[in-house]
């Protein structure tokens, strides 16, 4: 008896060795068991051979071989599959276990693995396969939810769909409930898009894949769904099943219309504001052309500049006014209407054309002409801020006044400097504002400046701006025989990005 077995036993290994070289190269999980016996009853099972690539949920290979099913996986024993494995080995007939999951309690593995088993006898043992859902299911899920995806199967023979979980979460559907019939999608279709679905339908007949994007009543809510689309055909051309990705694309459609809206809105607003700014700039040059080349005034030699902000939307409400009287005495004044684009341009042309028609009626004392604009500021619930001078070329004696403005700057001889700054608040700010005068005298070559904050106000700090200003004029006045005010527009101005600026100059003749 004892040499009939040595005998069995050596009969088996080269049986063994085979099988063994033949799962090694199977490029899947699967494993051959052989029963051991005891007491001629099948109390386990042994590892015989095993597929070199289906590694365990301990990562062990090969090296199972040879190894006892309780001590491999104690948790297994007397469970649903130790039972299968019995029952095919007793009636032979091959068996599956679909979802097992296997529990582990141990640190270091995944507590809970879920495989698709088949069993088979073979060669007086279990051919044992298996898949792994787990693993597989976490990363569809996942992707699906990352995506906003789901798939969808259509067997056309049948009539029965297949779906993944995303599908259920993008319809907001319960899974008991199964997959929506062709019908139940069709009527979830908004009526406008249908035609989209059958075009989608005619390109697939025709042998082509589908790619669109149709919005479904989903749940009480629209949803915009990107569908790719193809079919499975058998050889002579015939689909069997539809085969679709669904894309749940409503959070980037919403994205896009809203981009698209304020798209549409800045355009329109941006050519609201070239339109006002266009306006306003015609505006200002019908009401104060500001004149290319030096002004003779009654002993004096002027010169205006005007820049726009380099900004389309900042047109301002820079002004001035250099006028000879009848009397022979000279008027100069510039201001700035508080804020930017038609409304100030409209404060502006105020302003300006109440000055000339006050002056038109005799009035020539800066202090009771900025009292007059004051008032018509409070009136047209305006503010700005304005300088207003009257010239005598025979005393030479500048009278003037301000009302809230940078006072100007007088170059004599190479040094430059403000005048004397007197009160007064801007126009605008109280019906009774003050404006107290002063009354330089100047001599022959002196240099006044009149200038709005444009020139000295912007993203430096004013005094240096100012600095530079008075050392350009400086160095104008320090040889005033060798240069015109023309060269002067050259050395003093640059565009402001922010802001109109305004000059006057005047040069006292000899």
């Amino acid at each position: 008896m004892t040499d009939r077995l040595a005998r069995d036993a050596d009969a088996a290994r080269p049986v063994e060795a085979v099988v063994r070289e033949i799962l090694a190269v199977v490029p899947a999980g699967c494993t051959w068991l052989l029963p051991v016996h005891h007491d001629g009853v099948v109390a386990d099972f042994r590892v015989a051979a095993t597929s070199g690539q289906g590694n365990d949920i301990y990562g062990r290979g090969v090296d199972r071989v040879g190894g006892l099913l309780s001590d491999l996986y104690p948790s297994m024993v007397d469970g649903p599959l130790w039972q299968l494995y019995h029952e095919v080995l007793a009636t032979g007939s091959p068996g599956r276990l679909a979802d097992f999951r296997y529990a582990e309690k141990r640190a270091g593995v995944v507590a809970d693995s879920q495989f698709d088993v088949y069993v088979d006898r073979v060669l007086d043992g279990l051919l044992v396969s298996w898949r792994r859902l787990d693993e597989d299911r976490r990363r569809l899920e996942r992707t699906e939810l990352l995506g906003s995806l789901g798939w969808a199967e259509y067997d056309l023979a049948s009539g029965v769909s297949e779906w993944s979980p995303g599908m259920y979460r993008i319809f907001e559907r319960d899974p008991a409930l199964g997959p929506l019939s062709r019908a139940e999608q069709s009527a979830a279709m908004l009526p406008d898009d249908q035609m989209l679905g059958e075009a989608a339908w005619q390109t697939m007949d025709s042998g082509g894949s589908s790619d669109v994007t149709v919005r479904f009543q989903a749940a009480g809510s629209v949803k915009y769904l990107r569908i790719l689309s193809g079919a499975s055909r058998d050889a002579a051309g015939a689909p069997l099943k539809i085969h679709a990705v669904v894309q749940d694309v409503t959070a980037r459609v919403d994205s896009r219309t809203a981009i698209e809206q304020l798209s549409d809105q800045l355009r329109t607003r941006e050519i609201t504001a070239l339109a006002e700014h266009r306006l306003a700039g015609q505006l200002q040059n019908l009401i104060q052309p500001v004149p290319r080349d030096p002004l003779r005034l009654a002993g004096l030699e002027a010169m205006v500049t005007y820049l726009p902000a380099e900004s389309a939307a900042q047109v301002g409400g820079d002004w001035y006014h250099a006028q000879t009287l009848p009397d022979g005495k000279v008027v100069l004044a510039v201001g700035d209407v508080a804020g930017h684009g038609l409304d100030a341009a409209s404060g502006m042309a105020h302003l300006r054309f109440a000055l000339v028609a006050w002056l038109a009626i005799d009035i020539r004392d800066p202090s009771v002409l900025l009292g007059h604009l004051n008032r018509l500021c409070v009136q047209l619930a305006i503010t700005a801020t304005a300088v207003v001078a009257v010239y005598d070329p025979t005393t030479r004696v500048l009278c003037w006044a301000r009302a809230g403005h940078l006072a100007p700057l007088l170059s004599r001889a190479g040094e430059t400097g403000s005048l004397d700054l007197p009160p007064g608040l801007l126009l605008g700010a109280g019906t009774d504002s003050a404006y107290p005068v002063r009354t330089p005298r100047l001599r022959p070559d002196d240099l006044v400046l009149f200038y709005t904050d444009g020139l000295v106000e912007r993203r430096v700090p004013t005094e240096a701006l100012l600095d530079r200003v008075a050392a350009t004029l400086s160095a104008f006045t320090a040889a005033p025989g060798e240069q015109t005010l023309d060269r002067l527009r050259e050395l003093l101005h640059h565009p402001n990005p922010d802001d109109d600026t305004c000059t006057l100059a005047v040069r006292v003749l000899p």
